[in-house]
């Protein structure tokens, strides 16, 4: 690799996204790794009350324009891979900057995205979870770059690890480094301060574990997914 790839991943909440990041930190050639830049922005533009928003306001830089210079750095030689929440990216925030980036997006089953999701802040609207924002952000890409993104499913990757992870690393035109199917457990460096309330199960991991079917939800979240559904069924014929 002869100079800096930002490699942005665009997810929603709870779909996988930072088992994702384990997985990526893991490889030799990552130079940096940037836990949603855009949180603070997002929580002070939208006045969101999530947990811990006070921490995150004040652990990360809340100016977009900034975060995007930084989201852009052309220094050092190998790959910066971003996490990224679509959520985060709000309609006043320029969206031109993306082009510049390799984008991929995680998508995961509505149900169970939205089951997760409550668990950990039962306060939360249908746009917390980041469907609709997603299948946007997908399309303006795909629109004005004229290729379709990469999209990967969580499923695949608990899944069938050893599988698509490769073929994930082959459509990102980069080299597949094995050491991405394990990962030391616990918190690390490039976590964000949210760490503690959101990544509990993660950092207990070492490796994706397979995914274990939920058959019963409640109401509430059948509905949410109703909603969402379309949305994750598009980018569904997209995946890898």
């Amino acid at each position: 690799m002869a100079e800096r790839l930002n490699l942005a991943m665009w997810s929603g909440p709870r779909n996988l996204s930072t088992a994702l990041m384990r997985s990526f930190a893991n490889r030799e050639d990552i130079i940096e790794v940037i836990d949603e830049p855009f949180y603070a922005s997002y929580l002070k533009e939208s006045k969101k009350k999530h947990p811990m928003y006070k921490e995150v306001l004040n652990s990360q830089e809340s100016n977009w324009k900034i975060v995007v210079e930084n989201c852009l750095r052309k220094d050092g030689t190998g790959i910066c891979y971003q996490k990224h929440m679509v959520q985060h990216i709000l309609p006043n925030f320029e969206k031109k900057w993306i082009l510049k980036c390799v984008n991929c997006f995680l998508i995961r089953e509505p149900k169970e995205v939205i089951s997760s999701f409550l668990n950990k802040w039962p306060e939360a609207d249908f746009e917390d979870f980041g469907f609709i924002d997603q299948i946007n952000l997908f399309h303006y890409i795909k629109n004005e770059s004229g290729m379709s993104p990469v999209v990967i499913d969580a499923a695949d990757l608990r899944n069938s690890p050893e599988t698509y992870l490769p073929r994930l690393c082959s459509k990102l035109d980069i080299s597949w480094d094995p050491k991405m199917l394990q990962w030391e457990a616990g918190l690390k460096p490039y976590d964000g301060i949210w760490a503690s309330h959101w990544y509990p199960s993660v950092n207990s991991s070492t490796g994706f574990k397979k995914n274990i079917q939920q058959n019963e939800f409640s109401d509430t979240v059948l509905n949410f997914a109703a909603m969402a559904q379309d949305s994750y069924d598009e980018l569904l014929t997209y995946k890898i």
